[in-house]
């Protein structure tokens, strides 16, 4: 482990950088579209967009996409492996992750966070600070599971979802592809594709504005029928 490429310099590279260094990579160096605006993050190079991170690929050991946004993370990747990039996946020293558990390309765990026996999780999966995935799940890619959410046993999340912070998902549930659940949500039912759901128990997301286009407050449209 000498030199590791990261791809995004925002506050979730930040996270990565410090696991790789645990994870014992002697140098990191970023690239972000920023660049050359900006040349560090914190005491870290930026040496510059991700097009120069194409073109320099051959000098790093490794290689890890630190974008947020689910759906651009993959497409990086997808990129990336296309050009014959050595993508990584990271575990903190302080995370735990079944040796049944199978991480895809460019998967990070973070600490605090537990990856049970038999689960499954696809390329460029986040299970973030202090989040658990139990037993059996299976997570698509680009699947993004918060700060202290819980996914219990044999639940199913489809590509792009955002398991919110604080989220909790009962055993067998099995969640669309590209769904939002809100922070702190108790999904109790299935969830479709592409919905966005709150409370507790989860329910879909209304609108906020009425059949006038008048906005309607917070109490209203958590009520409104």
């Amino acid at each position: 482990m000498s030199m590791l490429a990261i791809l995004g310099a925002g506050g979730h590279g930040k996270i990565v950088a410090d696991c790789a260094e645990l994870q014992g990579w002697e140098t990191v160096h970023f690239y972000d579209d920023a660049w050359p605006d900006r040349v560090t993050t914190e005491h870290w190079p930026i040496q510059g967009s991700g097009r120069h991170l194409l073109q320099n690929l051959r000098h790093y050991g490794g290689v890890f996409v630190a974008i947020g946004n689910n759906r651009r993370r993959c497409s990086w990747l997808q990129v990336l492996a296309a050009q014959g990039a050595p993508i990584v996946s990271l575990i903190h020293p302080a995370a735990m992750v079944s040796r049944y558990a199978e991480l895809g390309m460019g998967t990070l765990a973070v600490a605090g966070c537990i990856v049970n026996a038999f689960t499954r999780c696809g390329e460029g999966t986040i299970i973030n600070t202090g989040a658990t995935v139990g037993h059996d799940c299976l997570l698509g890619q680009g699947v993004h599971v918060a700060p202290g959410a819980n996914l219990a046993g044999h639940v199913v999340v489809g590509a792009y979802t955002w398991v919110g912070i604080g989220a909790r998902v009962i055993q067998c549930v099995t969640i669309g592809k590209g769904v939002f659940i809100g922070a702190g949500a108790t999904v109790i039912g299935s969830v479709r594709d592409g919905e966005k759901v709150v409370g507790t128990p989860a329910r879909p997301l209304r609108d906020t504005f009425d059949a006038t286009g008048e906005e309607l407050s917070p109490t209203l449209a958590a009520s409104s029928s």
